[in-house]
């Protein structure tokens, strides 16, 4: 049976007691304030539900990542790359992106962008732990990612394209920014063919949190407006000069 987590204090059941069916399932409950949020990621747990669920929490195993540097780059990409005409920015519009994200998708009735995980990501962004990558062709968003920094890792969330590989070419920027700055690790959460495309692969779970103990420390236990627990070197610039970026590499 699945615990459900109270209000406070913060504190998430270990994540090798999560379901197989469905994969990853850990807890219901909590709240998504910055200490819950920030104390999921620690240990590898993220938020995942819809509107009409309670706050479902998710460790899935096998565990999909984005190691920077390999990052795949084929042939047609590389050339929209260099003459695609896209401006990316880092940090620029945060809310038009994570809105532009929860909208209507082809094929999806809803969506698990809520209003209430709106509003946590965007109380994440006024913290610097938050960020968006932004593509923008005369001066209209077309494409765009966010996700949670701590460290060298990346925590991706979701992503949308209003033109062909403007997403594509989002995640290429910030995986070049990463290996520029000491970035170690994107994750994708859950394997889709399309980040499979581009170098991403699946890894064992332990294997994961693993690297999340190596690189951010031991997650420490969280009080209930407790935002210490973000590890030294959080912020953005750590990954690299993404927010500089005006033109592509070739």
């Amino acid at each position: 049976m699945l615990p459900w987590l109270a209000d406070y204090p913060v504190h998430f059941p270990p994540v090798e007691q999560a379901l197989r069916d469905p994969d990853g399932l850990l807890a219901i409950g909590g709240d998504l304030s910055p200490a819950w949020l920030l104390a999921a990621y620690r240990r590898g747990i993220f938020p995942w539900y819809s509107d009409d669920q309670p706050i479902l929490w998710w460790s899935p195993d096998p565990r999909m990542v984005l190691f920077p540097h390999e990052i795949r780059v084929r042939r047609s990409l590389a050339k929209r790359l260099r003459n695609g005409g896209f401006r990316v920015t880092a940090d620029a519009a945060f809310g038009e992106v994570i809105a532009t994200c929860a909208g209507p998708r082809e094929g999806q009735p809803g969506t698990w962008i809520t209003d209430a995980m709106r509003e946590a990501y965007a109380r994440l962004h006024a913290l610097g732990v938050a960020h968006s990558v932004e593509v923008w062709r005369d001066g209209r968003l077309v494409g765009g990612l966010y996700g949670v920094a701590l460290g060298p890792v990346f925590f991706g969330e979701s992503m949308f394209s209003r033109e062909p590989d403007a997403s594509k070419v989002a995640l290429v920027h910030l995986a070049r920014a990463m290996q520029d700055g000491d970035g170690r690790l994107i994750d994708c959460q859950m394997h889709t063919p399309h980040l499979a495309s581009l170098g991403a692969r699946d890894i064992a779970r332990a294997e994961f949190i693993g690297y999340l103990e190596k690189w951010l420390g031991k997650a420490p236990e969280a009080s209930a407006d407790d935002t210490s627990i973000i590890p030294p070197g959080w912020s953005f610039e750590r990954l690299g000069a993404v927010r500089h970026t005006t033109q592509e590499r070739g």
